[in-house]
């Protein structure tokens, strides 16, 4: 599965419905992470400040990887783009 994710909120909502697919609480996570709860909770809410490295760390628990691409363009508002 691909998803296309633009900003820290779609990047939350990803992570939060990865998350629950998984039947895992959000202490069940970050206990896997070494972190607290309202990190995983600030994460999944969009909060501003996360550090990339937690970031990567979150998705490698999840055996989730990033993909860039040249960002499409075509057919969008701009409320779409950012």
């Amino acid at each position: 599965m691909s998803q296309v994710i633009r900003s820290a909120r779609q990047l939350g909502t990803f992570i939060h419905n990865e998350r629950a697919n998984r039947n895992l609480s959000q202490q069940a996570l970050a206990d896997l992470m070494g972190t607290g709860q309202k990190t995983i909770s600030k994460i999944e809410n969009g909060s501003d400040g996360t550090k990339l490295e937690t970031i990567f760390s979150l998705l490698a628990v999840l055996d989730l990887e990033v993909h860039l691409a040249p960002r499409s363009k075509g057919g969008r508002s701009m409320g779409d783009i950012f």
